[in-house]
Order: C-alpha cells, then structure tokens, then sequence
C-alpha cells in the first residue's frame, strides 16, 4: 500500500523515479478506507533530504500511510524556503487538537547544548506531553531518542571522547521483540553522533526495556512498557551519501573528523560508499507501523486519548 503525501512535495517525484508507491491527495480521496494517521516532527536542518528520507521507509509498507509534516514554530529553519514550509508543515498549534497513530520525532544537531538551552525545548516538551495523550507510539530518533528519554525519565545524555561516526553491527538484546522481527543476528545501522545514553541509566527505569545494543555504539533501540514510546538512537533512515555529505562538510570546515568506519570500500573516501544498511532500516520501520501501529491503534482515533 501507498504513502499518501501532498500532490506537490519534492519527495513525490524523488519517489516515484525509485519506484517507491505514493498516492497524492488527489488519488487518495478516492478510497474508502482509513489510513494510518502519521506525523513528521521534523527538527532537522536539511528538512527536503529528511521528508525524503522518512516518506521512502514510510511508504514502504503494506498499509496506506497518510503523512503530514510538522516544524517548530520556536525556531526558523535556515536551509530549507519559507514557501517550501508554508506548502507542506504545519505548526504544533495547528495540529495539537488532532490525534496520531504515530509520530515520529527526528534528532536535530544541537548535542552539545544543554536540552534547556536548545531554542525550541519548550515547544518540544510540550509536544512530547501531548503525544502521551494524542499519539498511539511515537517512534524517537536519534537526538530526538535522547530527548525524549530525558523528558519522560529523566535519563541524561553524556558526551563521547570523538564523534560516534559510520556504519556499526548491532544485535537484538531481546531476541523475541516484534520490533526486530525478521532481522538477522547482526545488523548494520549508521550512527552519527556526539553523545550517548548508559544501559545502567535505562535499566534503572522499569517501564523501559533495552531490545539492541551494538559494543561500539552502546544502546540502540528501548521501549516504554505499553509500546506507547520507542527510542532509537541511530540513522537507518540515512540515504547512501549522508555520511559522506557529513564527512565531506566537516573537512571543508577544519573540523576535527575520522573517515566514517564501515562505509567506504578500505575507508577511502574517494569512492563509493557500501550501503549495508538499507534492507534493516525498510524492515525496522515495517515492523513499527504493523506492530507497534496498526495491529493495536483504535479505529477511532480519538480513543487514543483514552488508551
């Protein structure tokens, strides 16, 4: 089934030339069934290449998913037109009376900042109340686990001696979780970061439960107990050339960066990078919308405020 998304977004012709299935606005009114109600808190800089990248996995799936887009208000994006906002996101205010079957935070470049001193953590605080009563699972990514993990626990970020850069092994903890249903015993995810989270933190918290971990990269992925909450704190969302785009940014600023392990042939950045990574990532977010989403999300999706 298809990803509904707005008639003219970048990511449908993006899509379409990769024979991903999406279904405009237009096409979709014509069917008589209800979609899988999702929204896209998209915190990140490069918000076109993210809507992308979130809208490929997302329509990747047999269930017809009905996307819409949303950005804080608090902050204004510096990289992506003010018209390219107007057409296709939308605020916290205009949808804070709406209800989800899913929502998906992205993680935002602003590790090194305290999380009260991010210029949009009010905001943020305030949509990650509401989710606990308009969201059936709200799926956290990366800065945007690390937040969340905060907020609702209490559980700090650390900083890391250099960037956690490239593509790791990972494996379930919790081998029977549906959300790793069908992987193999190790996965491949890129990780792009400064900071980390520890299991001893976590396994403090009894509503959280770790279900995979990598030895280099720590904890990837935790859920709340009633699934209402999922953390991951790495990109397989990433496209084939992100962490090239990041590598090669950071050199032409003077920045401190190692060539991201596990991604080049040799690490030699001079050729093209192996995506090991793609068939998990499509598999990861599958199992999210099936199990976590669609299998247990009331037909009545203002009964998620009384789930």
């Amino acid at each position: 089934m298809p990803i509904k998304i707005p008639n003219d977004l970048p990511a449908v012709k993006t899509l379409a030339g990769e024979n991903i299935f999406v279904m405009t606005e237009t096409r979709a009114i014509t069917q008589d069934i209800r979609p899988l109600k999702i929204a896209l808190l998209n915190l990140m800089p490069t918000k076109i290449a993210t809507e992308t990248q979130f809208t490929r996995l997302l329509g990747n799936s047999p269930l017809q998913v009905e996307l819409e887009l949303v950005h804080t208000k608090s902050h204004k994006a510096k990289n992506v037109s003010e018209d390219h906002l107007i057409a296709f996101y939308k605020t916290f205010d205009e949808i804070k009376d709406k209800f989800y079957d899913g929502l998906i935070i992205t993680g935002a470049p602003v590790e090194h900042m305290p999380f009260e001193e991010v210029e949009y953590w009010q905001e943020l605080t305030e949509i990650m109340e509401w989710s606990k009563s308009h969201v059936h699972s709200t799926l956290h990514i990366c800065w945007g686990a690390q937040a969340g993990l905060y907020y609702h626990y209490g559980i700090k970020k650390h900083g890391l001696d250099k960037k956690l850069f490239g593509v790791f092994p990972h494996k379930a903890d919790y081998k029977r979780s549906i959300l790793f249903r069908g992987f193999d015993d190790t996965f491949m995810v890129p990780q792009s970061r400064h900071t980390t989270v520890l299991r001893e933190d976590i396994e403090a918290v009894p509503d959280l439960k770790i279900l995979a971990s990598s030895e280099e990269c720590g904890v990837y992925a935790v859920k709340s107990k009633k699934h209402r909450q999922i953390f991951i704190t790495g990109h397989s969302e990433y496209d084939a050339d992100t962490l090239k785009n990041e590598y090669v940014r950071d050199v032409g600023l003077g920045k401190p960066i190692e060539v991201p392990k596990n991604y080049f042939p040799n690490d030699d950045p001079r050729r093209h990078p192996i995506v090991s990574w793609r068939a998990h990532a499509n598999l990861l977010f599958s199992n999210w919308l099936n199990y976590f989403v669609y299998q247990s999300t009331p037909y009545d999706i203002k009964r998620v405020a009384k789930k």
